[in-house]
């Protein structure tokens, strides 16, 4: 009897899957075979649906065989390398509920996606001198009437539009695993999807996250924009830095505690009790 069955899926970049991965493989391979009572060949046919989401995340994408998020980290079981961006960091092991691991990632991914457009458009009206600060742009517009129409107006229309396409959005990533707009799942105008492409998207929004907290913490403390910022500080870096602002101490404090560390978490690796797991931080 011939058996017909599913072809490993393989990546031209990734010539072995890992042990992680292999058993995704077969869950989203999942086959029944029924006799056929012509020919008594074995015929398969895929009866079990995979998530779409998880089904996305099968080619390995991320790095974490060479780089974890500190040197010599373990990284949770459930992290086993085939998301884009895994280098093992989940000190609350949030993800550790398979259930809502797909959702965190895509969350992730779309919130580094509007903060890279938030900074840049920060970044943009402060290189082009625009003189309203970025945080009082669009109150201004709004108080001033320049938009056209007042902020009932503006929810009115902003609510339902944002509304839909974010329903549509999340309805086509659950039946795709893709990100997208109406109608295009994934959407890649510019044919770039590629394993390499998604890890440098996910590590791209993760700075982005960091730099717009860094641009509105600097609004909070300076009351000013970052290039301003910048320049005030190449003026005179003795006395305009991070350690002379009103939040020194608190930054000071931060840096020795991020400095030590390591050191503690050396200790509990190889002096401590290896019968648990070790977490950096206590999970919820």
């Amino acid at each position: 009897q011939d058996e017909v069955g599913p072809k490993p899926i393989s990546h031209p970049r990734h010539k072995e899957q890992r042990p992680g991965n292999m058993a995704a493989v077969r869950a989203m391979q999942s086959v029944s075979f029924r006799q056929s009572a012509a020919t008594g060949a074995r015929v398969s046919s895929r009866v079990t649906r995979v998530p779409a989401a998880a089904a996305r995340s099968v080619v390995q994408c991320g790095a974490s065989a060479e780089y974890k998020w500190y040197p010599g980290a373990t990284s949770p079981a459930y992290l086993d390398g085939s998301m884009a961006g895994d280098y093992g960091f989940d000190p609350l092991r949030l993800g550790s509920n398979a259930d809502y691991l797909p959702y965190f990632q895509e969350a992730e991914l779309m919130n580094g996606r509007y903060a890279m457009l938030g900074v840049a458009g920060v970044m943009l009206t402060d290189a082009a001198g625009v003189n309203t600060p970025w945080w009082e742009a669009g109150a201004g517009g709004l108080v001033e009437g320049t938009y056209g129409y007042n902020l009932a107006t503006l929810i009115a229309i902003q609510v339902p539009v944002m509304g839909f396409f974010e329903y549509t959005r999340i309805k086509g990533w659950q039946e795709t695993g893709s990100s997208g707009m109406v109608g295009f799942f994934p959407f890649d105008p510019l044919n770039l999807d590629s394993p390499d492409m998604r890890t440098k998207e996910v590590n791209n929004a993760r700075l982005g996250m960091v730099a717009w907290l860094g641009c509105c913490s600097q609004a909070a403390v300076t009351g000013d924009t970052p290039f301003h910022n910048l320049a005030a500080h190449i003026r005179d870096p003795t006395n305009v830095n991070l350690f002379t602002s009103s939040v020194g101490l608190e930054s000071t404090l931060a840096v020795v505690v991020l400095s030590i560390a390591p050191c503690f978490v050396w200790a509990y690796k190889n002096i401590g009790d290896d019968s648990e797991e070790f977490t950096p931080l206590p999970p919820w």
